[in-house]
This record gives structure tokens, sequence and C-alpha cells, in this order.
């Protein structure tokens, strides 16, 4: 807690002021975590000042919240490239990145219950700058980093504006931004240095290393290619719906099984099953072997019936016994794009 403390004073991210008599003033609260690797080992317990956002109000303490965020495919397409140029990916995390946003509104915020001022214990804190938890945390991040990108030479993406590259001839740098986490690499390990001093003389990084953990993934980078798998977060989905002592099943949907609206069937709790196809729905992103039979058990959440739990239930069986299983991004393939289709 103090050292999340110390990282406000740091980054100049508040002051404290006597209370205003009219302004809203937002209330905070500190969160625990404990942060984990890609195989779930404990690295470090986390404490978190957060802002209690529900309090408020548009058009006075905040008015644009929009930030964007990178998308799966986009990542995908970072690996697709990594491994044609056969050049490694690296990783920084920001340290408290959102304290490095600038506020376009003035924001007043309640002192922490455990940490309040003796001498001023009705006094508030004024926010310089964003805090965790505040609507517009992200957009301020956002338009923060970007800024000084753009002011150092890197170009953003026209389509995906949380990509950026640099290029020079035939030199390609490319970075991928992922709310704090920011994924990058080049052919010219020279620019890679050179990225990473860059970013260290603005930022404060808390982890600047090879890629081997993104949200979700678990990235292994070898010689003579890479492998993505979703392991971890394969075994947490089985165990969050009680099904990892159900007997393993060798594809995810029966072939003789045709799925329809089942009209006469008996229907099932709705939030359970839409919970099991988001689920599934993010573990597509590494695993195309169940992309079809989720997207068919997918069109019935409208109106879901117990045929269509039960087939839900057969992939995360299938899952279940396939956790280890993963794309590998071969270094000696071509960039070609091959299709392959059946008669149907």
């Amino acid at each position: 807690m103090q050292e999340e403390l110390n990282q406000f004073e740091r980054n100049a991210v508040w002051i404290l002021v006597p209370r205003p008599k009219i302004t809203n003033v937002i209330g905070t609260k500190l969160i625990f975590r404990n942060k984990s690797d890609e195989d779930g080992n404990i690295m470090r317990n986390k404490a978190r000042l957060v802002t209690q956002w529900y309090s408020q109000i548009e058009g006075i303490d905040f008015k644009e919240t929009f930030a964007p965020i990178v998308r799966l495919k986009s990542i995908r397409l970072l690996f697709s490239i990594s491994y044609v140029h056969k050049f490694k990916l690296h990783q920084i995390d920001v340290k408290s990145a959102f304290l490095d946003g600038f506020l376009q509104k003035e924001v007043f915020v309640e002192q922490p219950k455990v940490f309040v001022d003796a001498n001023h214990p009705n006094h508030v804190y004024r926010l310089n700058k964003a805090l965790y938890g505040l609507k517009q945390s992200p957009r301020a991040w956002y338009e923060r980093l970007t800024t000084f990108l753009v002011d150092n030479d890197y170009t953003r993406g026209s389509v995906d504006k949380t990509l950026f590259i640099k290029r020079n001839k035939d030199e390609l740098f490319i970075a991928q931004i992922y709310v704090d986490d920011i994924v990058f690499g080049s052919i010219n390990i020279t620019k890679v240095q050179q990225f990473v001093e860059v970013m260290s003389r603005e930022f404060e990084m808390s982890l600047v290393g090879e890629l081997s953990y993104f949200p979700g993934l678990q990235i292994r980078q070898l010689n003579d290619g890479i492998f993505i798998t979703q392991a971890k977060y394969a075994k947490n989905l089985v165990k969050k719906f009680g099904l990892e002592n159900v007997k393993h099943c060798n594809t995810p949907m029966s072939t003789t099984l045709k799925l329809s609206k089942d009209a006469s069937g008996k229907s099932v709790e709705q939030t359970l099953y839409c919970g099991m196809i988001g689920s599934l729905l993010y573990l597509t992103a590494r695993r195309p072997d169940i992309s079809f039979s989720v997207g068919v058990c997918a069109r019935y959440q409208a109106d879901s019936k117990e045929s269509h739990l039960s087939s839900v239930k057969r992939i995360i069986r299938f899952v279940n016994g396939t956790s280890i299983y993963g794309i590998w991004y071969s270094f000696d393939t071509n960039a070609s794009l091959v299709g392959f289709s059946d008669t149907d």
C-alpha cells in the first residue's frame, strides 16, 4: 500500500487541498490482488488505489471516455509478422500507467482511509493526473502514450490505432499496445534497444524482457518458431464450470448430431449458457479446432435448451483433454496464404 502511494508522489498525481464546498468529491478504495506468471505462480502481491467511479458525474467530472484496445486478431497478425521476418518479440509493462495520463477536467478524490493526513483529516486530493477507476483514465493514458510515440517518429496504424511502426529502408520496428502492456519487436535488435531507452526515459517500467505471457496466452519463442497456447486459461475454464473430473471427449462435436431450435426442449439458465459461450469464444483465439462448434452453439443463446447445453459441455470436455494444444508458427514456412475446403 505504501509503495502504491509512493508511486503517486513520484508521479505528482495529486495535491492535498481544502475540501471544496460545491464540487463533487469521489471516494477511493484499495484493491488487493496476487500477480502471477504464465504458470500461475505468484510473482508479487499488489495493492492498487482506485476511485469509486460510480460517483462520477458526466459533464462535471468527465467528458470523453473511449479508448481503443487491441483485438486478438491483431496480436495473431503480429506473431505472423515476427515469424515471417524471423525476429523475437519483447514486452514491457509500464508501471502504474494510468497515473501518467493528464486530465482535462478538475477532479477531487477522498484521502485513502488508512492513510489520512493527521494534520488535515478533512482535506481532499485534487488530481493532476488520472487515477485507476476514473472513467476517463484509459483515454487519458492512451492519448499521453500516443502523443509521446508520435513525437518520437513512430507512426500510428491507420486501421488499428493501437499499432505503432517505424520504418527505415528495409528495417521494420513494430509495437502493439494493450493498455499498459507493450509488445514489440524488430528485424534490427538495435531498434529494440532504442525503443526501450526512449520509453524508460519517459515512463517507469516494471518488466522488460522477451515476450512469454500475454493476457490469457502463454508464448514460447524458440529458435525454430513460436508456440502459442492458452493452457492456463483452458484449465481455469474447465474448473469454472465444474467439468474437470468428467470424462474427456475425442471431438468437440458429434458428427451425427444436428443442433436445432429444439422448441419442445427444456430451457436452461441463460446466464450460465451465455457465460460458457463467452468463455469459449475467447479460447478460439488460439484454438481454431473448436471455432466451428462454438459458433454453432452460440446461435442459441437467446433461447437455450438442455440439448444445446449438452453440446457446449461436450466442447468443454474436449478442451479439458486437449488443454495443452496451441498454434505453432514455424520459421521454416513461407508467407503465402493457403486454403483448404471440402465439397460442402
